[in-house]
């Protein structure tokens, strides 16, 4: 190790120098081997893990598998790669991915195979056939009993939900299951309607004497006399159909004075 120096990377040769160069990526498996090859060489070398890191959303990337970089002196960086190649014999930390398998069928065979293919999307399919021979059929399941509702006795949970009524169905059916009563003997008669007041002739003198009273002191021209004896009749019309009306408010039954005017 570099003495008072700070570690550039995971691991160093002990050397130091005063600007790095990147010399290539190597197998974490041989790295130390690599680093101890340049120490013996004099070549100040560093290895730091490989990551990528991404010019516009400045995000880092790891390989698939531990990857190292190898840094080393930039004035012996020519160097440094020809004891690479040598340690490594050429062969990259990451090998190539495996060929992929080629396809043994013969072109014209998949090119017959694709026909079918496009040829059934015109066939017509028979719904009532099914598209699996007759051995595969399933025998049907036995039937279940069922109750006068037609829901079956023993009810699984693949069952679906019985169907529950409605508000509606249930104010339709409110009071169906009732016993019927006789509404004839229970039914409220309402009692006849009472007769209309009989009006008196004091009553009807009273209304008129007012009536004409008012008529003739707003219009004292209809009667052909002179207009202060017409006013003067209009007010005693008045006067006198008002205490009338009055008059007519006393009870008509004076005879009892101990009457709370209750009648059974």
């Amino acid at each position: 190790m570099t003495a008072g120096g700070a570690r550039r990377g995971r691991r160093d040769n002990g050397l130091d120098a005063a600007d790095y160069a990147v010399a290539g990526d190597v197998d974490p498996r041989i790295g130390e081997h690599l680093l101890d090859v340049l120490a013996a060489g004099g070549i100040a070398a560093y290895l730091q893990p490989t990551a990528d890191l991404n010019p516009v959303l400045r995000a880092t990337t790891l390989p698939a598998r531990p990857i190292d970089r190898l840094y080393v002196d930039r004035t012996r960086l020519e160097t440094a790669r020809e004891h690479l190649q040598k340690v490594t014999g050429g062969t990259p930390p990451t090998p190539p991915a495996p060929p992929a398998p080629s396809d043994p069928r013969p072109q014209a065979e998949v090119d017959e195979e694709w026909a079918k293919i496009i040829a059934g999307f015109h066939t017509t399919v028979d719904a009532e056939t099914a598209p699996w021979p007759a051995a595969e059929d399933a025998p049907p399941p036995p039937a279940r009993p069922v109750t006068e509702e037609g829901t079956p006795h023993n009810r699984r949970r693949t069952d679906p939900p019985p169907p529950e009524p409605s508000i509606l169905y249930g104010l339709d059916t409110f009071g169906s299951d009732l016993p019927a009563e006789d509404d004839e003997d229970e039914r409220y008669i309402p009692p006849p309607p009472p007769p209309l007041p009989h009006i008196s002739k004091y009553a009807v003198m009273g209304l008129l004497g007012v009536t004409i009273g008012f008529v003739l002191f707003l219009f004292p021209t209809l009667l052909p006399i002179d207009r202060n004896l017409v006013q003067l009749i209009s007010f005693a019309a008045i006067v006198g159909g008002a205490v009338t009306l009055v008059w007519r408010l006393r009870s008509g039954d004076d005879d009892d004075e101990f009457d709370d005017g209750a009648v059974v």
